[in-house]
């Protein structure tokens, strides 16, 4: 039998030994468990959107810093944004340019619906987010069966002429970028009970305050990725839309999966390719339409 201070100390000895393993598991847990670089955001240069400087005071640069911090460090959304731009951008910068428009514009698409055809809970719809009324009086038919909100070149045509008309209601292209966000008739009250005429200087409701900033903070971290730590390859990309070819439509179509079949391809690809198309069904009255299929 071994001596009883020999059993104590081996005791001692798996006890000590235990807690050295408790604390150095303890210790790596809370040293790796979340392990990251989180710097802050740099607002110290210029910024401008549409060739209109940002004035910088501290008002103008913690609004800024606000949404530089929040697109940079909402990886998912922003990664998400840079693929999709490089499928949207190339269309909407053409019509951008082909009426007169800036092409800085092209970052208010991602800010209103991330280049997504979404929806509102207050109606607002497509990737320019436009309200059924001012839709229709842009020349977007929005019906049971179509709505050309959700058709990239047509809404973005649109987006375009509604854009220029504030801009020549509001004078510069900063105050129609607010304007777009909280609507002409609010933006002009604003500015008559205020008494400015800029967007910077007016005191607005949360979302439109922040809203131009947003354009800003957006503008700079898809023109710069690399340098707010996003790293694609070639590869991760949503591709442009080149393999495909419009068929005109111009009778009615009673059914859009037969439609569909016909062309060789699902019912969910026809809707995927003409997201405008709402129903199962097309009634043609005196019109015509463009279908995308693949060649």
């Amino acid at each position: 039998m071994k001596p009883i201070f020999q059993t104590v100390s081996n005791v001692v000895t798996i006890v000590v030994l235990s807690l050295v393993l408790i604390s150095a598991t303890y210790t790596i847990t809370t040293t790796y468990m979340l392990p990251q670089v989180v710097k802050a955001v740099k607002v110290e240069k210029t910024f401008d959107f549409a060739g209109e400087a940002m004035p910088l005071n501290p008002d103008t640069r913690e609004r800024l810093d606000r949404e530089l911090s929040v697109n940079a460090y909402w990886q998912s959304s922003t990664l998400l944004n840079i693929k999709l731009a490089y499928k949207h951008f190339p269309m909407i910068e053409r019509i951008l340019s082909e009426e007169g428009i800036p092409d800085d514009f092209k970052y208010l698409a991602v800010a209103e619906s991330g280049l997504r055809n979404v929806g509102s809970h207050a109606g607002a719809k497509g990737y320019w987010q436009f309200m059924t009324g001012t839709g229709k009086e842009y020349g977007l038919e929005i019906n049971s069966e179509v709505d050309e909100r959700y058709h990239l070149e047509k809404s973005t045509r649109a987006a375009a002429k509604y854009i220029k008309w504030m801009y020549n209601k509001f004078g510069n292209y900063t105050n129609a970028a607010g304007a777009y966000n909280v609507g002409p008739t609010k933006f002009t009250k604003e500015m008559k009970s205020q008494g400015e005429e800029s967007y910077y200087n007016l005191n607005l409701n949360l979302e439109t305050s922040r809203y131009v900033f947003r354009l800003l903070a957006i503008k700079e971290i898809l023109k710069n990725p690399e340098q707010y730590g996003f790293y694609l390859d070639p590869a991760d990309y949503y591709q442009p839309e080149v393999s495909l070819k419009e068929v005109v439509v111009d009778k009615s179509v009673p059914s859009w999966k037969e439609f569909a079949h016909s062309h060789g391809l699902t019912y969910r690809m026809l809707k995927f390719y003409n997201p405008w198309i709402i129903d199962s069904k097309l009634t043609v009255i005196n019109n015509t339409y463009k279908v995308k299929v693949p060649i």
